[in-house]
């Protein structure tokens, strides 16, 4: 499961390499760390509008949800299972990308995982990429506001990834640069 990434690139490296301007300037920032269990606004780009990178909360809070604690059960949402589940039914084609430069994983060091071993992925020389994601629009039924909110869709970790994390051998969508056009536009 991914459940910290980083993204420690400039506002103008970003806006540069996915051919994208940036909603809320100020709203960008870059991190070392960033921890999905604190619900992060982080930047995607949505299908909709593919030339704006927008601001979109972790954990998806699906328009049927009576309240927003449903997103500490959707940080991730596993690709074999995408079209299967009810809940995500209305909203398998919301497609977007979560930007990034890296991802944490833990390798369990002994069968019950009290001891850990951290580790942070990137690509080669630290690029930019995409993740795969879907999200939702939730209108907060006291407030009035619209919320938009993404999960992060996995898969069964490969190679090197399966070795560090070797509790649950799950890892993040990654999208290769030629395939993150076709993923959002699978939503059309």
């Amino acid at each position: 499961m991914c459940f910290y990434t980083q993204q420690t690139k400039s506002a103008q490296k970003v806006e540069n390499q996915f051919k994208a301007t940036i909603q809320h300037a100020k709203m960008f920032e870059s991190s070392q760390r960033i921890n999905e269990f604190s619900f992060p606004k982080t930047p995607v780009i949505t299908y909709q509008n593919p030339n704006l990178i927008q601001h979109y909360q972790w954990g998806l809070i699906l328009a049927w949800a009576s309240d927003i604690n449903i997103q500490k059960n959707t940080l991730n949402a596993r690709i074999e299972t995408l079209y299967e589940k009810p809940s995500f039914k209305n909203v398998v084609n919301n497609r977007c990308l979560v930007i990034a430069d890296g991802f944490f994983e833990w390798q369990w060091l002994d069968e019950k995982g009290k001891k850990k071993q951290g580790f942070l992925i990137t690509l080669p020389r630290h690029e930019l990429f995409a993740f795969a994601d879907i999200w939702s629009e939730w209108l907060h039924k006291k407030t009035g506001e619209l919320i938009n909110s993404y999960s992060i869709i996995t898969t069964g970790a490969k190679s090197l990834i399966a070795d560090i994390h070797n509790s649950k051998k799950r890892m993040p969508v990654i999208l290769p640069i030629s395939m993150e056009k076709n993923w959002l536009n699978l939503a059309n």
